[in-house]
């Protein structure tokens, strides 16, 4: 590996380093979201005071020794006020009723009509529990509208439904009615929940029947608002929370999928329609789905929860649906509730597998058509993932094997040219331009390139930075053992620290440190055949250095696999140099000093050669 290699090696750590430090919240975003987060809270509390003193001007008073409740008939005369034909629907019973497949069980409330609870069958927590998304009280799913001069907020009403638990086998299908009825059974708005007996799609279709006189006149459209408290799945929370935010499809273009902020509060009205939205976390996503097209705006927004909160984020999203006063009226719409495994999501359809971050350009199509199916079809032999990495690497290794060996040889070239060089650099230290004239000179004449060594390198760059995003979101790690290791998702502390350093956490990763050992080795041997410039030794044994701070909070199956990468590369110099004759490279570029220079020049040595001219001076023939 040269000079350039190692310099944009360098350059690489530099972007990844600076990345890290970027995305990390500072003090004063922290005491943003404190603030933000009180703010919401003095509002709801200030609406629910509201709310409860409003209702209670509407009550009659109540002497101290009398503290029955209020009758039936005010309290019917109050929510015919406030709800009108809505009012038959304020009192219920909370009656829970499950759907359940081979992967999901998911519970349904009468209050609101919504889903309470999704828990997936086949994953558990980092605390040995079932993953639960929807979970209980920490999420909201409901309709606001107006209805002859009333706002109605479907959430608090009741549901009516004949429905009972559901359990589907593979093959089959069944649907739950839920039925918020508006004065009469021939005026309601339905939910209509469709589970099918495998996998983690649910039908969530929502109907207006006979309710065009009952809604206000000049809606437009009804607002579905969802909004919930995502629950912490994983043993590092911080990790969890910077992998965590709302993405979202636009229904108009070309399958385009952006998101809102992963590290910092964010929130954004979109102005077009959306295909689908989700509050996707670091293993795990929710998506809503329109069969057609959410229409606009689309409200999104999120709150990282902060170190004393048990929760992720908050996250809010508000749907505009449109209604046209028909008799019937239809939106249809299903939700993806489950892993984001890759294949899962494309097979779900849709292009909800845009929501793992793979890397963009070159470096997201290289795991795509790389190392993702390579991956998968080792995993299809049920190996051990530390054993498939292993094998992993030495595929990918060797397809690229090629070009690490056209490297070695340029390096090889450079080496035999270094007494020449050094000699040159020593005779015109004084003036560069002259240095390079010579320089360029020399390579000419024997037939070198300097950058010979650097461009193979840079086209396995693609390849390291693929890795960098792989690795953390592969739900296949997830809870997967190896060696020391319990999970080759999050890191390998083999020793917990009773504090915190500033720069590399508060923990040992041991995969971290052979990783930067091995690097730290590689860089010592290519070093002493290359370099010479000091200060470029330094910078380059610093950056293991530095990487050792960066990936120890990082996924231990990352730093495997670059632990493994930098042992095989060694063994490949070794193996390179045995094959490999300096002396018989020294004699041919003798031979080739001997030949007429070509008259063929890159524009590099052109532009080099004007530059020279401008100066006085000329190149060597």
């Amino acid at each position: 590996m040269d000079r350039q290699s190692m310099i944009g090696l360098f350059l690489i750590g530099l972007v990844l380093i600076g990345y890290s430090i970027f995305t990390a919240p500072s003090q004063e975003e922290l005491d943003a979201i404190q603030r933000r987060r009180d703010s919401v809270e003095r509002v709801e509390a200030s609406a629910l005071k509201a709310k409860q003193q409003a209702l209670a001007s509407r009550a009659p008073a109540q002497s101290a020794v009398d503290t029955a409740v209020v009758d039936d008939s005010t309290r019917t005369a109050r929510m015919n006020d406030l709800l009108g034909p809505f009012a038959s629907a304020s009192k219920g019973e909370d009656k829970i009723i499950v759907l359940e497949n081979e992967d999901m069980k998911v519970s349904v409330s009468s209050l609101g009509g919504r889903i309470r609870e999704v828990e997936l069958k086949k994953y558990k927590t980092s605390a040995g529990k079932p993953v639960t998304l929807f979970d209980g009280d920490s999420t909201r799913f409901e309709l606001n509208f107006f209805a002859r001069n009333r706002i109605i907020n479907t959430g608090e009403l009741y549901y009516a439904s004949t429905g009972q638990d559901l359990k589907v086998s593979a093959g089959d299908s069944a649907t739950l009615s839920m039925r918020l009825y508006a004065g009469d059974t021939t005026k309601y708005i339905e939910y209509v929940y469709t589970i099918s007996g495998q996998g983690y799609k649910l039908g969530f279709d929502v109907r207006f029947v006979g309710v065009q006189d009952i809604i206000a006149s000049n809606t437009q459209y009804v607002e579905l608002g969802w909004s919930q408290h995502l629950q912490p799945q994983e043993g590092d929370i911080v990790t969890e929370r910077n992998n965590s935010t709302v993405y979202y499809m636009f229904a108009d273009d070309d399958a385009e999928v952006e998101s809102l902020s992963e590290t910092s509060d964010d929130q954004d009205e979109i102005k077009t329609r959306l295909k689908w939205v989700s509050m996707k976390q670091q293993f795990f996503t929710q998506v809503l789905v329109a069969e057609d097209a959410f229409d606009k705006p689309t409200r999104i927004s999120t709150v990282s929860g902060l170190e004393t909160d048990t929760f992720v984020k908050a996250m809010k999203a508000s749907f505009t649906l449109p209604y046209r006063h028909a008799p019937t009226e239809e939106v249809a719409m299903h939700f993806y509730l489950g892993p984001n495994h890759y294949q899962y999501l494309r097979a779900a359809g849709d292009h909800l597998e845009k929501q793992i971050p793979l890397g963009w350009g070159i470096f997201g199509w290289v795991n795509r058509f790389i190392v993702i199916p390579i991956f998968n079809f080792l995993n299809s032999f049920n190996w051990n993932y530390g054993l498939i990495i292993l094998v992993l690497t030495l595929v990918i290794k060797l397809m690229l094997s090629p070009f690490t060996f056209k490297a070695y040889l340029s390096q090889a070239k450079m080496k035999v040219l270094r007494p020449e060089v050094e000699e040159i650099q020593g005779k015109h230290k004084e003036d560069p331009m002259k240095m390079q004239q010579e320089m360029m000179g020399l390579y000419r004449k024997a037939g070198v390139s300097p950058l010979g060594g650097c461009l193979p390198m840079l086209l396995q760059l693609p390849i390291l930075i693929a890795m960098f995003r792989f690795f953390p979101q592969s739900i296949e790690l997830r809870q997967e053992s190896f060696l020391w290791a319990k999970d080759l998702s999050t890191y390998d502390s083999i020793l917990d620290l009773p504090f915190h350093i500033w720069g590399y956490g508060d923990h040992v990763s041991l995969f971290t440190l052979l990783m930067t050992v091995s690097t730290l080795l590689i860089t010592m041997v290519n070093s002493q055949s290359t370099m010479t410039n000091p200060q470029m030794k330094w910078m380059m044994y610093l950056m293991p250095i530095i990487f050792l701070g960066v990936f120890n909070n990082y996924s231990a199956g990352l730093s495997y696999y670059y632990f493994l990468a930098n042992t095989i590369s060694i063994g490949q110099q070794y193996l390179f140099r045995a094959f490999v004759d300096e002396d018989e490279i020294h004699r041919k570029i003798q031979e080739n000093k001997k030949r007429p220079a070509s008259q063929t020049k890159s524009k590099f040595q052109q532009r080099l050669e004007k530059m020279a001219k401008d100066r006085g001076y000329n190149m060597p023939k």
